[in-house]
């Protein structure tokens, strides 16, 4: 078996006499799909947030391909291959599509920030850019504003900046929230086909894409990691039924 690229270890985080995350050990390899599921309030995005740099655990270990990334700053992270999308969507609405993934670009490579052949040198940039909306099927969309996308296409988009980091691992907070049917099938095929490429920690509220997804499982309740498993062990769980699956099991 492969070693993990990222393991936590006894994370905590507590805000005052609230305790969020309390003792959570988990870990993601390479070419799987992690999901991470719970009901609100569960400590997920949370544990997002700690994983990712926004927030500082109190206690515990956060290694990412061996190396200790407990202390580390967002950004050393994210150039070090740990990407994420967010719950809500982050993109800049003024900018096109390809700009808003040549943003990503930017910030992992330093380079100067201009577009469209207004400089030569900036050629190296869109194409990877473009590479980054081919991957996720927007390059037809590549110069129409991010404001006019469709919810959908925002969320592919979103996707399309992480991939434009060039990541190791896909932290995903909950990508599929607020997509219709159609969208969501989309979504969901790109994520299949990822996998083969990332480890992806998905945090996710629609749990037929979870089941349909996810190579594991774990479950937290009340910020404490209640079952880690395949799709099938977690849906014979009794205590994660009664904790959250109750009748979607």
């Amino acid at each position: 078996m492969t070693e993990p690229l990222l393991e936590l270890r006894g994370l905590r985080k507590s805000f005052g006499g609230l305790v969020v995350t309390d003792g959570v050990s988990l870990d993601l390899r390479q070419g799987e799909i992690h999901a991470l599921i719970g009901p609100n309030g569960a400590g997920k995005t949370t544990l997002i947030h700690q994983i990712s740099g926004t927030l500082a655990p109190d206690a515990g270990v956060i290694l990412f391909a061996g190396r200790d990334f407990t202390r580390l700053s967002m950004a050393k992270r994210a150039r070090a291959g740990l990407a994420r999308s967010f719950q809500i969507t982050s993109i800049v609405p003024a900018f096109s599509a390809l700009e808003n993934a040549a943003l990503a670009v930017q910030a992992r490579s330093g380079s100067s920030f201009r577009f469209f052949g207004r400089a030569n040198g900036e050629t190296a940039l869109n194409d990877q850019a473009m590479e980054a909306l081919a991957e996720v099927g927007l390059e037809r969309r590549a110069g129409v504003p991010a404001a006019t996308l469709s919810h959908g296409e925002k969320r592919q988009l979103e996707l399309a900046i992480a991939l434009a980091m060039r990541p190791r691992v896909l932290l995903l907070d909950e990508p599929l929230a607020g997509t219709g049917a159609e969208e969501a099938e989309r979504l969901m095929r790109i994520l299949g086909d990822l996998r083969a490429r990332f480890g992806i920690l998905l945090i996710e509220h629609d749990m037929p894409a979870v089941f349909a997804l996810a190579d594991r499982i774990s479950v937290l309740a009340q910020g404490r990691l209640i079952a880690t498993g395949t799709p099938g062990e977690i849906r014979a769980n009794a205590v994660v039924r009664d904790a959250y699956l109750g009748e979607e099991a």
